[in-house]
């Protein structure tokens, strides 16, 4: 019984993936239109729990513990309360983005569950601090005045932590990764990322002149350099290629951004010959199974593993991820292949780059070019992280050490992942917030040339908006004398605007 269980879990859950992944689509179709997209949010939440519930029950009945199902409570709690609260502290928020992000946490929860339980727990922990820390953060941003103004403030704040870790750093794998204060390990380079795309958007949205753009790429240079003599090139190169794009969206030069990729190979270069470690990742990237027993070790057991997954996977708890070492964080999406199979891992990255569409999309309708930059500064440094993980994790490109943000086990990667996903949702909500103080202007206007104008269509122009107004087709008179605004409890200024 227990074996046909298991079977038919897998196909079940690559289903719930499957239909997931299309209203992610379907979202996208709508374009933006956040109030016709409650339906599709709804929808997708209950496919994330139903997701969550039969992955929980598949890991329950295959090891006879009560446990998991406590975790599985545990956590459809936390993310539920979290989607909720997010949806009534800021209701003009993306919801497909949220879901998004409880989606990914929810499969990270699954399979460091299934690979350890006591991972697991502290991961639920990480998790519900970090998710209330990115609550509070809209709120924190939206009343802090000038932010673009402080890039050499940011540049402070960015480089004086990697200096320490450089300097006081314990070493992992050869890397200066992090310190620990108080037993509690901090790596800096995960917070410290975000402060570095405030720093450039800051600095290149100021910037008018050339002076202005070597100032920023020198400031950009020197978090790339301390985090490059640390060892720690994974982080070094997202810092690199977030700041090259960046640039490229500020200045629109081809030129610049090209020389600036070819400085970066050129480096590429000089770190293979400087540090022996990365001699080691590039040898078993070449040709993994010619030194299986050494160098060759992690990738070619994470290839084995996709493999075995093949498209429909072996099933939970039937695999074995735990011979890959260091699996449930830089080959978490090799665990996922094999025991989820291939088509629920290319869902997962269907779910990614949602993600990235949805912030990208956002950085187009952003008026200030400093919001423009934040936004895509996030959206490049989200996706470049998932293909450097994903990428090195099926040997398409040498190994990095990078995170899968969301999935992958780490407190520092987690906590960053989410402020970085609430930083982009203050960002939509002052878009919206705009655009619908301009629809109320309008109203305004109508209303004090003495009734409703044609020129504007507030159901076709604006349909997110259209529960936030009467119907105008009910009324059948658009004249101030038959139209009241009283409807609008929450803008009071329209009461006494008679």
């Amino acid at each position: 019984m227990l074996y046909y269980f298991t079977e038919i879990s897998k196909y079940l859950i690559i289903g719930i993936m499957i239909l997931y992944v299309l209203e992610c689509l379907f979202y996208e179709i709508l374009n933006e239109n956040y109030a016709k997209a409650k339906g599709v949010s709804a929808r997708q939440r209950l496919y994330l729990f139903a997701f969550q519930g039969v992955s929980y029950a598949t890991i329950c009945l295959k090891t006879g513990k009560l446990d998991y199902m406590f975790l599985c409570f545990f956590t459809m709690i936390v993310l539920f309360a979290v989607l909720i609260l997010s949806g009534i502290l800021y209701p003009r928020c993306d919801r497909i983005l949220l879901n998004n992000m409880a989606m990914l946490l929810s499969i990270g929860f699954v399979i460091l569950s299934r690979l350890s339980f006591n991972r697991a727990l502290k991961q639920f922990g990480i998790v519900a601090v970090s998710l209330g820390v990115g609550l509070a953060v809209p709120f924190v941003l939206k009343k802090i005045k000038g932010l673009p103004n402080f890039g050499y403030f940011y540049a402070a704040i960015g480089v004086i932590p990697l200096a320490i870790v450089l300097v006081l750093g314990a070493a992992t794998n050869g890397s200066k990764l992090s310190w620990s204060i108080g037993g509690i390990t901090i790596q800096p380079s995960e917070i410290v990322k975000i402060v570095f795309v405030f720093c450039v958007a800051a600095l290149l949205a100021k910037g008018k002149t050339l002076f202005d753009i070597i100032i920023a790429t020198v400031i950009a240079g020197c978090h790339v350099m301390i985090l490059v003599l640390s060892k720690d090139l994974g982080s070094g190169l997202v810092f690199f290629i977030t700041y090259m794009f960046m640039l490229l969206i500020s200045t629109r030069s081809y030129i610049l951004f090209l020389l600036g990729m070819l400085s970066g190979a050129g480096a590429s270069v000089v770190a293979y010959k400087l540090f022996s470690h990365v001699q080691v990742r590039v040898t078993a990237f070449r040709n993994p199974f010619a030194v299986i027993d050494n160098e060759g070790y992690q990738i070619s057991q994470a290839l084995f593993a996709i493999g075995c997954g093949s498209f429909f996977g072996m099933g939970l708890t039937k695999g074995a991820p735990g011979d890959i070492p260091f699996v449930e964080s830089d080959f978490i999406f090799s665990a996922i292949s094999e025991e989820m199979g291939a088509i629920f891992a290319v869902c997962m990255l269907f779910v990614c780059l949602s993600c990235f569409v949805i912030i990208m999309r956002t950085s187009m309708v952003c008026g200030k070019k400093f919001m423009r930059l934040l936004c895509c500064g996030f959206g490049v440094l989200y996706i470049f992280q998932v293909f450097l993980t994903v990428g090195g994790g099926i040997k398409f490109i040498p190994l990095t050490g990078v995170t899968l943000p969301f999935v992958s086990y780490g407190g520092s990667s987690v906590l960053s992942s989410v402020m970085i996903f609430y930083i982009v949702q203050w960002i939509i909500i002052t878009y919206r917030d705009k655009e619908y103080e301009e629809i109320l202007q309008k109203h305004r206007m109508d209303k004090k040339r003495g009734g409703y104008s044609r020129e504007y269509d507030y159901d076709e122009d604006y349909p997110e908006y259209e529960e936030d107004y009467p119907n105008y087709e009910d009324e059948g008179d658009y004249s101030s004398e038959n139209y009241s605004y009283n409807e609008y409890d929450d803008y009071e200024e329209y009461d006494n605007y008679e």
